[in-house]
C-alpha cells in the first residue's frame, strides 16, 4: 500500500513517513500542497496524509482537488494538524476528509486509522 505524506515542516514530514515506512508501507513525501498533488498524479496512492496549514496549496484546498478529481474522489485522506478546534475539524470533514487528526499525533493512534482506512478501501492492512 502506498501512502503519499504532504506536510511542510521538515522534522514532522520525516517522523510520519519513518513511522509509516517502519510499519511496512510504501511511503512518498511532498514538502506542500502543489508537490503532493504533482507526485499524485505522477505517482498515485493508496491513502494520503495532509497537513492543513502548509504553504502555497494548503491541505484543505489539497483536499478539495482531490475530491474534484474523479481519478482521485475516493482516495482515503488523513488530515493532521494543529488546528483541534471543533469549527476546524468540521471544516476538514466537509472538505472531504476521512480522518482528521490533531498534532502531535500518536503514532499508534496513526497506524490504526491507516490501518482501519485500508480496510475500507480495501487494500488490507499491514
Amino acid at each position: 500500500m502506498r501512502i503519499l505524506v504532504a506536510e511542510d515542516d521538515e522534522n514532522f514530514r520525516s517522523l510520519v513517513t519513518t513511522v509509516l515506512s517502519e510499519a511496512g508501507y510504501e511511503v512518498a513525501a511532498a514538502p506542500d500542497g502543489t508537490r503532493a498533488w504533482e507526485r499524485l498524479e505522477g505517482e498515485g496512492a493508496d491513502l494520503c496524509v495532509f497537513d492543513v496549514d502548509m504553504p502555497g496549496m494548503t491541505g484543505i484546498e489539497l483536499l478539495r482537488r482531490l475530491r474534484s478529481d474523479a481519478r482521485f474522489c475516493g482516495l482515503p485522506v488523513i488530515m493532521l494538524t494543529v488546528k483541534a478546534l471543533v469549527e476546524d475539524q468540521l471544516k476538514g470533514y466537509k472538505a472531504g476528509a476521512d480522518e482528521y487528526l490533531p498534532k502531535p499525533v500518536e503514532t499508534q493512534v496513526l497506524l490504526a486509522r491507516v490501518a482501519a482506512l485500508a480496510r475500507k478501501a480495501g487494500k488490507g492492512s499491514l
